[in-house]
């Protein structure tokens, strides 16, 4: 069998798609099983809509989903912890780039205090 490019451009079009839907899929049955504010009986309900109308299923529950639950503002917060130890961030250094910035003038005492207030609130 010979193929024309065409072919070959719709066969990775197709891979593609094959793929994008799978990796969906994966994300999907991800979210519902680390959710705590879903029970053991709704997160069937869920399992069972995507297994029975895969495509609706996970259209229905990318739409139902809230855009953000009290547990994804702390799985957030605890990665931007981690970022931040792993980067060598220290809020020391976050405090003497902000005085030096006051004493160039290049901040307000004000702004100053009040940036100092949140990076200490972020410890």
């Amino acid at each position: 069998m010979e193929w024309s490019f065409g072919d070959v451009l719709w066969t990775m079009v197709v891979f593609f798609f094959w793929f994008m839907a799978i990796w969906v899929f994966i994300a999907v049955f991800g979210d519902i099983f680390r959710r705590d504010d879903v029970s053991g009986w709704g997160k069937a309900g869920w399992i069972l809509l995507i297994f029975v109308l895969p495509f609706l299923g996970v259209l229905i529950y990318v739409i139902a989903r809230p855009k953000m639950t009290e547990q994804d503002r702390r799985m957030a917060q605890e990665a931007m912890e981690r970022e931040r130890r792993v980067s060598g961030y220290s809020t020391a250094d976050e405090v003497a780039k902000l005085a030096a910035l006051r004493d160039a003038g290049e901040i307000s005492a004000q702004e100053y205090e009040e940036m100092k207030s949140r990076a200490m609130l972020e410890i």
